[in-house]
């Protein structure tokens, strides 16, 4: 069984955890490393000989296109993680419509592919902003993998299936979501097998967890990270104690983690996974 490998391509200053000191209008005054890290990233999966799926920021497209055609160039997946990396529930629908737009179109216009998947920021797929994966169908993405089932302070929606699964739409159509892994243990929801909970927890444990949610429970399951995880020598932002530690907990052994966890396990973009599990047609 492969499970999915994806990665959200954003620059470190972009993260929700600083826009309380970094905005917007200040990114391009800001030292880029994104491109650098995320080729380190791509060195690393072609030495495991290993595809997977990049969320692109379409503000990081419209910037470095040449980067965005190495990693199509590397046969991974392109997808959307909009535009200006702002939560989908601090938008009006016209706001993330533009912003999810706006993005679909960079990155399709710097890899010169249909981009079929989107991930919202900060997995704002919430309860009240549902109604962002109808408009999502309509601007033309087949797959999401925005929500989290677990509870949260910025994000989740506790209830939600775990696994892979296929989404009615209220004015007709579907969307298959693809939620962000957990591990169900003693009735309660654990992440483990991405950004800060990949960083924080023993490798040993996200090793069982994978293990469990492949044997036990017969799914695949999805990990994520960022390139600016590789990078350990990235600027610290102003920010206090809490957001700093979520930021940089263990970033320097995320390169040497996620090297391991690709020697022991199967991956792949996440559309051939769905294709595995029936509920996409065709990857692309």
């Amino acid at each position: 069984m492969q499970n999915a490998l994806t990665f959200d391509v954003e620059e470190y200053f972009q993260v929700e955890a600083f826009s309380s000191v970094v905005r917007m209008e200040q990114w391009d005054s800001y030292p880029s490393r994104v491109v650098d890290s995320t080729r380190r990233l791509l060195d690393l999966l072609a030495r495991r000989t290993v595809r997977a799926t990049f969320f692109v920021l379409g503000w990081v497209a419209a910037r470095h296109a040449s980067l965005v055609r190495d990693i199509r160039a590397g046969g991974h997946e392109l997808a959307c993680h909009g535009y200006a990396h702002r939560p989908i529930y601090t938008l009006t629908p016209d706001a993330f419509r533009d912003d999810v737009r706006r993005g679909k179109q960079a990155v399709e216009d710097a890899g010169g592919v249909r981009v079929l998947g989107y991930r919202a920021p900060t997995f704002s797929v919430v309860k009240n902003s549902l109604w962002a994966l109808e408009i999502l169908a309509e601007e033309g993405f087949v797959y999401d993998s925005s929500i989290f089932p677990i509870v949260h302070d910025r994000y989740g929606i506790p209830d939600a299936p775990r696994f892979p699964y296929r989404v009615a739409l209220p004015h007709g159509g579907d969307l298959v979501e693809f939620p962000i892994t957990t591990l169900q243990i003693a009735g309660q929801r654990l992440p483990f097998c991405g950004g800060g909970y990949f960083r924080l927890a023993p490798y040993r444990l996200v090793r069982a967890g994978l293990r469990h949610v492949n044997r036990h429970d017969g799914k695949p399951a999805i990990v994520y990270l960022h390139p600016w995880e590789m990078d350990p020598d990235q600027p610290r932002a102003p920010v206090g104690y809490l957001r700093r530690l979520r930021h940089s907990v263990n970033i320097h052994r995320t390169a040497t983690k996620l090297d391991w966890l690709l020697a022991e396990f199967p991956f792949a973009p996440v559309d051939e996974v769905l294709c595995e599990q029936h509920l996409l047609e065709n990857a692309q």
